[in-house]
């Protein structure tokens, strides 16, 4: 005779069963039917993250190393550039595959985050202008921070399916979250007598927002951005289980094989890229006034530039101010003799 379970105080949840994996099954089987309406959806992401891979690829390397420099140098000073040049020297001296692999991997990371941006930016302000929202969002970040990146394969998966699109909106679910914090932190510890003069003088709330806010939030801000790219970068290797190329994929395929090799040098341009990446955005943080300028557009190459041709300008118009000056002397001068 088969003992019957009883109810038990010491183990209370043995013979408790909620049926959340059927309620997640049904998921499934619903994200199984209606998976048609998602494709328009999938092949605009699609497309567009191929025409930044496109763009990336048909770059020839030397090419972009100097555009990469010269952006750098830009945004982030001398010494941020000469750190970008000598790493992408590096990436493409890994391997031979290797500089096409980090530009997929680039595309990839670059398109995550710019939608993260898109997605992240306006919740993060909507997060700081509201206590009710801020407080309602608030363990839902929780959540998407503390829930092991694995997991998020297995819905996607079920929506969209395998690919470099699955791969990005995993991304985007695991890096949005600190931008968003970040965000909402930055404009919450703006000093409120800077807010407060602004209106006096009579400032809108938009205004506020744009030139008095955002400005003075944007090192956390910055920060934020930062951390949504070292994220995304660390999902690299993990979104490559669901088939998204580049040297995710790589170290992927090399763990597979026991290829050491394989995997340090798909390793390594991970690393190479993180590298390039924090490097600009940390100096992007820095001010104009750090960096010995006022304007962003009186540093780095455009300022060279622009001095270059502002001496050429001074050398050449004092010729032109002292023939002038001679003229006028000897005006001058007959117009005094012809008084005498």
């Amino acid at each position: 005779m088969d003992e019957k379970n009883t109810f038990s105080p010491l183990d209370p949840f043995q013979y408790v069963d909620l049926g959340i994996a059927d309620w997640a099954d049904g998921i499934k089987q619903w994200a199984t039917a209606n998976r048609g309406t998602i494709q328009p959806i999938k092949h605009f992401l699609n497309d567009s993250i191929n025409s930044v891979e496109n763009v990336l690829q048909a770059v020839p390397p030397t090419v972009m190393i100097i555009l990469l420099t010269l952006l750098a140098w830009q945004l982030s000073g001398r010494r941020v550039a000469i750190i970008v040049c000598i790493s992408l020297v590096a990436l493409g001296l890994l391997d031979p595959g290797a500089w096409a692999l980090a530009m997929t991997t680039l595309a990839i990371v670059l398109f995550s985050v710019a939608m993260c941006m898109v997605i992240g930016f306006p919740l993060g302000v909507l997060a700081a202008k509201s206590n009710r929202f801020e407080g309602a969002v608030r363990p839902v970040l929780d959540t998407m921070q503390t829930i092991p990146a694995f997991v998020y394969l297995v819905p996607v998966v079920m929506l969209v399916g395998i690919g470099n699109v699955s791969g990005v909106i995993v991304t985007i679910v695991f890096a949005v979250p600190p931008l968003i914090r970040l965000t909402s932190l930055g404009i919450r510890q703006v000093n409120q007598s800077v807010v407060e003069a602004a209106r006096a003088f009579g400032a809108s709330p938009s205004q506020i927002m744009i030139k008095v806010e955002l400005p003075l939030a944007m090192p956390t801000i910055m920060a934020g951005v930062n951390q949504t790219i070292m994220l995304s970068l660390s999902m690299v290797v993990i979104a490559s289980m669901i088939a998204v190329k580049g040297l995710g994929n790589e170290v992927l395929r090399a763990m597979g094989r026991l290829d050491a090799g394989k995997a340090i040098v798909g390793g390594l341009g991970i690393v190479i890229l993180a590298v390039i990446l924090d490097r600009i955005t940390q100096g992007v943080t820095r001010s104009g006034r750090e960096r010995g300028y006022r304007h962003w557009w009186q540093g780095g190459p455009v300022g060279l530039a622009l001095t270059t041709i502002k001496s050429y300008w001074k050398r050449t118009k004092p010729n032109g101010e002292s023939n002038r000056h001679k003229h006028t002397k000897l005006h001058k001068m007959k117009q005094e003799q012809d008084r005498e």
